[in-house]
């Protein structure tokens, strides 16, 4: 990454971490909600970019980890508040579970996947995803189709909770930044080279002795853990958990945010999510099918943006320069 990038990356995560304050000012609190909500979907963006940008596995069953995230929580209220299970609403005791149980999910998933290639890849990933989706509506303990509305926030210990909207966002902002950090130190080792080698050539780097299958499937592992993150804090943003949370759809949408941002660019997934949410929030205020002009928006980011946003401004420094 150039220096403009990171002047640029870190610039942006300095505006949302004063958003609360800026929206205080403008006496605009919905700023607040709304951005949190782009904070956390932008997680799981960035979990998607490690395999999609870095490693050149192209995902189509992502939200499924999300959901999985998302249902921990849900989970852990319905037998907290049908059968007083109290430990089950400790918010530690879900997070811990949100990553461990999707981070598993995506082992067990990916060690399935990474033995095919190509539109293969893609169709067993999206065969996965809507598999681990009907699994959920079928759950009628848990609301089926209709989902779980959460009426009591878990709490993490002196009765603290993440209800508070303030609260959560900044808890949203230092997960993606840590999200970022963990991202950043693991492409720039050992690991990360290995993975980025073998999406460029995979029989070279088998060849000169890496099992890139093992490095790809931790990648395919950690990215579904991130993901569960993502999903965690979805479930305590919206109070609502439903098994939409994992249809095919919105794992494209994760993927447009990574091919909007930028893909394989450390910051190209919060730029995305960021452009992403906030064209949606604009389109969907003026026009009832907003998707039909948030169609040809893409394909113009596609013909003239190949690199993405950060594509972008690369061309602008390069011409600057």
């Amino acid at each position: 990454m150039s220096r403009y990038e990171w002047i640029v990356g870190f610039a942006v995560m300095a505006v949302l971490l004063a958003l609360p304050s800026i929206a205080d000012m403008a006496d605009e609190p919905f700023w607040v909600t709304l951005v949190a909500r782009t904070l956390v979907v932008g997680i799981g963006a960035i979990g998607l970019n490690l395999v999609l940008g870095y490693g050149g596995m192209v995902s189509f069953g992502h939200a499924a980890y999300v959901g999985i995230g998302a249902y921990v929580v849900g989970i852990g209220f319905h037998h907290y508040f049908e059968d007083g299970y109290e430990w089950m609403n400790n918010g530690w005791i879900q997070l811990v579970a949100a990553l461990g149980i999707s981070g598993l999910a995506a082992l067990v998933i990916g060690a399935i996947c990474l033995r095919t290639r190509g539109v293969y890849f893609i169709m067993i990933t999206l065969a996965f995803a809507q598999m681990v989706y009907f699994v959920f509506v079928g759950l009628d303990i848990y609301g089926g189709d209709d989902g779980l509305s959460l009426y009591e926030m878990p709490t993490f210990g002196g009765g603290a909770t993440l209800g508070d909207d303030r609260d959560l966002y900044y808890v949203a902002w230092v997960a993606m930044a840590g999200s970022l950090f963990l991202v950043h130190r693991l492409i720039n080792a050992r690991f990360g080279m290995v993975i980025r080698g073998a999406k460029s050539n995979d029989r070279r780097m088998k060849a000169i002795g890496f099992p890139t299958y093992r490095y790809r499937l931790t990648a395919f592992a950690l990215s579904g853990m991130i993901c569960g993150l993502s999903g965690f804090l979805t479930a305590n943003l919206t109070e609502f958990v439903s098994p939409d949370m994992m249809h095919w759809t919105r794992s494209g949408d994760l993927i447009i945010m990574v091919v909007l941002g930028g893909m394989g660019t450390l910051f190209g997934p919060v730029y995305g999510a960021l452009a992403f949410l906030l064209v949606e929030e604009l389109l969907s205020a003026f026009f009832q099918l907003w998707r039909l002009w948030f169609g040809p928006l893409l394909i113009l980011v596609v013909l003239f943006a190949r690199g993405g946003i950060v594509g972008l401004l690369k061309g602008r420094v390069g011409r600057n320069g």
